[in-house]
């Protein structure tokens, strides 16, 4: 029933946004890209049409949004999507929770795999990697940066730790030998070829992003983005997010 429900929603916005032309335009966080790009298929059989991404860091895509950037519909996290509705940017009447994820640890694919499954084992492997990466601008590097600090280790990792402009920038570091280990949100390091996920962070120091969506505020495709929003909120949708290392919200 459940399945058939859905079907019967994505039906109802099909009817409204098939008259629309053009596509739609997505501002998507890096961290929500593999499970959007997989759905997408499915997201534009639902408008009707093709879409556009834009994938970035959150921070980046707020400051495009700020600067005037045209779009229809942002998936970021939930904080950045709070602060363009209270700042009228968005339609906070169409926000909607959408999925959840935390830290992980990800090395290039074949090297030692470090032991990281209790806070004592992570603390070790931070303390004996040559070097570290995580994105200066990714929302995960405030739980990497307080799980150095509830070790007492945050001076000595300093010393090791690369920032990139991105977590595609990180995993890099990675798989060119600069870095050990990249620490990022788990779904943006399954999807990255050469790249190994070994485990989230502990669950004492973990930490979760949170990621919701919202149409623009100036849209003139707001039943097409309502549409994709219900899609991805719906029961056809979760397997994905479970595969990509995410939680459906």
């Amino acid at each position: 029933m459940a399945h058939r429900s859905t079907a019967i929603a994505i039906l109802a916005f099909t009817g409204t946004v098939f008259a629309q032309t053009g596509p739609t335009h997505v501002f998507c966080s890096n961290g929500m890209r593999a499970v959007i790009e997989e759905l997408r298929p499915q997201c534009e059989r639902t408008v009707g049409h093709a879409m556009e991404f834009k994938f970035g860091s959150t921070t980046d895509l707020v400051n495009k949004i700020n600067s005037g950037a045209p779009f229809d519909l942002a998936i970021l996290t939930t904080d950045a999507i709070d602060r363009l509705g209270q700042s009228g940017k968005v339609a906070i009447l169409t926000r909607a929770d959408i999925a959840r994820c935390g830290v992980g640890v990800g090395i290039r694919a074949g090297s030692a795999k470090p032991d990281i499954r209790t806070p004592e084992a992570m603390k070790a492997a931070l303390l004996k990697a040559k070097a570290v990466t995580y994105a200066e601008d990714g929302a995960s590097r405030t739980f990497v940066e307080n799980m150095e600090q509830t070790f007492g280790i945050a001076d000595q990792m300093k010393a090791k730790t690369v920032l990139t402009h991105g977590s595609g920038a990180a995993n890099q570091q990675v798989l060119a030998g600069k870095a050990d280990m990249v620490l990022t949100l788990g779904s943006e390091i399954l999807p990255v070829p050469g790249m190994q996920l070994i485990g989230p962070l502990p669950s004492s120091v973990q930490g979760y992003v949170n990621f919701a969506a919202a149409a623009s505020a100036q849209t003139e495709k707001a039943a097409a983005a309502k549409a994709i929003i219900e899609f991805l909120k719906s029961s056809a949708a979760a397997p994905v997010y479970k595969a990509k290392g995410m939680e459906a919200r």
